[in-house]
């Protein structure tokens, strides 16, 4: 665990000002998000010999063959979910690094997280014990399951990709909720979806074609 979360040298806050600029001129609009990143300190996410890369705008790899997301990406998906105003709590399917959730977390008053590798989720509870966020609740579970005992959620951002909407994930969502979601085979194309349910049954919008590590069945100790 990197103990310095202000950084130095190639983790900075100057290094982290530059990805912020990159992220604006990529179309990233909503200043809360950008100010977020900006103080978040994403290189206590990956491991040591990665950390001078924390602030490129690249996915990394954090061990079990998952990555932390791209910063573009998770500034993307933040934003979309928020683009209709801040929901009380959100449900994050796939924990991975922790750093999803740490954005979110000084977001959105409560964050619920589940991931399925214990391994990972481990790592990341240390991460935000570290950050000293006390909003995050998270759980060892496979994530198509979403988390039932918290339904149903305003908002629920997947961070791997199912090749059909779980229909479970679905049922969590309330009535006039949010989720976004990358969709389609780790082999071919993947798109991130924004869906949205009404009474009538759920709206679906194409927002961009991503690249994500699949969702997987089956929780691994």
């Amino acid at each position: 665990m990197h103990k310095n979360i202000q950084g130095i040298g190639m983790t900075s806050q100057r290094t982290r000002d530059r990805l912020i600029e990159r992220l604006r001129k990529e179309g990233i609009g909503n200043e809360r998000v950008l100010e977020v990143m900006r103080t978040t300190p994403r290189h206590i996410f990956i491991d040591e010999a990665l950390a001078s890369r924390a602030y490129e705008d690249t996915a990394l790899p954090i061990g079990q063959g998952q990555t932390i997301s791209q910063p573009f990406i998770v500034a993307r998906m933040t934003e979309v979910m928020l683009d209709q105003g801040v929901p009380d709590f959100v449900l994050e399917v796939g924990t991975g690094s922790g750093y999803q959730s740490a954005i979110l977390s000084r977001l959105v008053p409560k964050v619920y997280t589940v991931e399925r590798i214990s391994g990972l989720l481990t790592k990341a509870r240390e991460c935000h014990r570290v950050m000293g966020l006390r909003n995050v609740y998270t759980k060892h579970s496979d994530g198509s399951w979403g988390w039932p005992g918290h339904a149903p959620y305003p908002a629920i951002m997947v961070t791997a990709a199912p090749e059909q909407v779980p229909e479970s994930l679905l049922e969590q969502l309330a009535i006039g909720g949010r989720m976004v979601i990358p969709v389609g085979s780790v082999s071919g194309a993947q798109l991130l979806k924004l869906i949205t349910r009404t009474n009538a049954g759920f709206e679906e919008q194409t927002l961009d074609a991503v690249r994500f590590v699949p969702l997987l069945d089956g929780a691994i100790r």
